[in-house]
């Protein structure tokens, strides 16, 4: 789809060659209709001073010449004749051309004093006479220069009325956009509290701010009542569920028993569920923002390395720590450290023997990517959002340990710093990049 800016550009330059178009029509066809009632004076004055005179009676012609030429409303019109050899034989002009049959047009270049411009017809007579009478199209010198200086004076400043109207429309869509955006973005990073500003005067974009709000008290609501539910059955089940355990380890203690241990696995696993469950609702609420303070990032994957080196020998994988250029971002500590924790744990338990994990960190000019990269099989493109989903569990791994928690644990923290989680092909393998950005 256009943008705002294109779809005002394209505007802005089709009222500009609309308007361009209409001055010079404008300007065109009033000079056209001078011009053709000018055409329409000379032919008169030129009938008029021919009538009753006989046919090449050229003395009749400059006597009748010299007559009009006296009268006092006659003063912006001018005669010449001429014979076959386009000699001047009298009248009250003298052009320094011939003239072409017809009418044309005259200018200052003629020779015709006081006259700037003007039109002229050349009337062809009997005995080779030729009768040229000339009037002015402007009543002034440089009317032509004035009538095109107002033209552009008046459509200019419609031309500057809808420029400035354009621009004032597109700063108050543009804040109205930003308000709608810094609400989005605010929602998105946890706070569903925000709504969109109001404006007191009404209007469409009130209406249009009202009924955003509306969707999102209803969204709000229902991703509370979510929420609630999701934190009830965790809390509710969670406490008979660590009952029924230590009963379990008690009757273990007293008989040992293979078909009791596995129900302690079991229930240690659902113990980890909604531990996890209630971990991403307690990450999701956004409290954890205000305690924020700078962590050396550098530091803290060094650490995670050093601490989980030793648990990948064991399992016949090999962490290492890639490129760690001193950075530090706005977040909390343990949270981050948690993020590390699952993204090299996720790496070290879905990989084969051999595979080398990698644990990076690199910057752009907006954020940090820390990146737990692994040289091992990899996910196809099409299982990455499943992966990132609460409870997604891709085939290959149902049979092993797990219950789908740790991706969308790491996606909860990288969205309370305001940074996301993107799963990219290592080839081979799999990156997990977390990106955070440098500023709160």
């Amino acid at each position: 789809m256009l943008r705002l800016r294109t779809l005002t550009a394209i505007f802005l330059t089709a009222f500009a060659v609309v308007t361009a178009v209409t001055g010079y029509a404008t300007f065109h066809a009033s000079r056209t209709a001078i011009v053709s009632l000018v055409d329409q004076r000379i032919d008169a004055v030129a009938d008029a001073l021919l009538e009753d005179v006989a046919p090449g009676d050229t003395d009749a012609i400059l006597r009748r010449i010299a007559a009009f030429s006296s009268r006092r409303d006659s003063g912006d019109i001018g005669f010449e004749l001429e014979d076959a050899a386009g000699r001047r034989l009298g009248g009250n002009v003298a052009l320094r051309r011939r003239l072409p049959p017809g009418f044309s047009d005259v200018t200052r270049q003629d020779g015709i004093a006081g006259l700037s411009a003007g039109r002229a017809e050349m009337r062809v007579l009997r005995r080779g006479l030729a009768l040229i009478t000339v009037a002015e199209t402007e009543p002034i010198d440089g009317y032509d220069a004035i009538r095109v200086r107002n033209y552009v004076i008046g459509f200019g400043l419609i031309a500057a009325v809808v420029l400035a109207g354009t621009a004032t429309f597109g700063l108050v869509v543009r804040r109205r956009i930003d308000a709608t955006r810094a609400t989005a973005l605010a929602i998105i990073d946890g706070d569903l509290s925000r709504r969109v500003p109001v404006t007191p005067d009404g209007g469409v974009f009130a209406a249009q701010a009202e009924t955003i709000n509306r969707m999102l008290d209803r969204i709000a609501t229902l991703v509370d009542d979510l929420r609630h539910v999701a934190n009830d059955v965790a809390h509710d089940l969670r406490t008979p569920l660590a009952r029924l355990r230590s009963r379990l380890a008690v009757a273990v203690q007293r008989a040992p028993s293979e078909e009791l241990e596995v129900a302690i696995e079991q229930c240690d696993e659902l113990l980890a569920i909604f531990a996890a469950i209630l971990r991403i609702a307690e990450i999701d609420t956004g409290d954890r923002r205000s305690a924020f303070g700078p962590v050396a990032l550098d530091a803290l994957v060094a650490e995670v390395v050093e601490t989980l080196s030793g648990v990948a020998e064991e399992d016949g994988r090999r962490l290492v720590a890639g490129s760690l250029p001193a950075m530090t971002v706005p977040g909390d500590q343990q949270l981050l450290s948690q993020a590390l924790f699952n993204l090299v744990e996720n790496a070290l338990h879905h990989t084969p023997a051999g595979t080398t994990v990698t644990v990076s960190l690199s910057a752009t000019a907006e954020a940090v990517r820390l990146c737990v990269a692994d040289t091992g099989p990899g996910i196809a493109a099409a299982d990455m959002a499943v992966a990132r989903r609460r409870f997604g569990r891709l085939e290959a791994s149902r049979h092993r340990p797990g219950h789908g928690l740790g991706l969308p644990i790491v996606d909860a923290i990288a969205r309370l710093h305001g940074g996301r989680l993107v799963l990219e092909d290592a080839r081979p393998g799999l990156a997990a990049a977390l990106f955070l950005p440098i500023r709160s």
